[in-house]
């Protein structure tokens, strides 16, 4: 799909900050809010614009449990289809929040999320691991997020810079 340079940077903007108002989207490239609410609305029926998302620092929130594992996934391809049997398998279960097609030592990396690590445990030995043409997998559990999506969690934004006097 052949996107303008306005529509591409009106999509850079919203990937950003989704909050935006139209008004203040229009400033941003310069064009009327009318014009904004029509590239919007194209990039929406295309599916440019696919969904619209917050990003929620859980660890702030008291009570809150939950575990996110990376599972890396060793696939034997099917024959006219390759990995995408295999991956659409794996991403319609509801624990399952990405899949990635990898290069490397593994096929395909699955982010998961669940309410505890047998939570997980549970979700490799009794779903994922019985599919058929996975071979092998190997669990990583989150322990701490420092940036997601361009994010920094836990940002002081004190300037850490030596002051140097002469």
């Amino acid at each position: 799909m052949k996107l303008t340079a306005t529509e591409i940077e009106v999509a850079e903007i919203l990937e950003k900050d989704a909050r935006l108002s139209d008004d203040d989207l229009a400033k941003m490239v310069n064009i009327s809010t009318d014009q904004v609410r029509q590239i919007v609305k194209k990039l929406e029926e295309d599916k440019v614009i696919v969904r619209y998302e917050s990003l929620v620092d859980w660890t702030k929130v008291d009570g809150h449990q939950g575990v996110t594992a990376m599972i890396d996934v060793k696939v034997t391809p099917k024959r006219d289809v390759g990995f995408n049997d295999v991956a659409e398998r794996i991403y319609r279960y509801k624990e399952v929040k990405s899949v990635y097609l990898m290069s490397g030592t593994y096929d395909l990396s699955v982010q998961v999320e669940g309410q505890s690590v047998n939570d997980v445990a549970h979700f490799v030995s009794q779903k994922l691991s019985t599919i058929e043409g996975v071979i092998s997998t190997t669990t990583h559990f989150v322990l701490k997020k420092y940036k997601h999506d361009g994010t920094i969690y836990d940002s002081d934004d004190q300037d850490r810079r030596i002051v140097v006097s002469p």
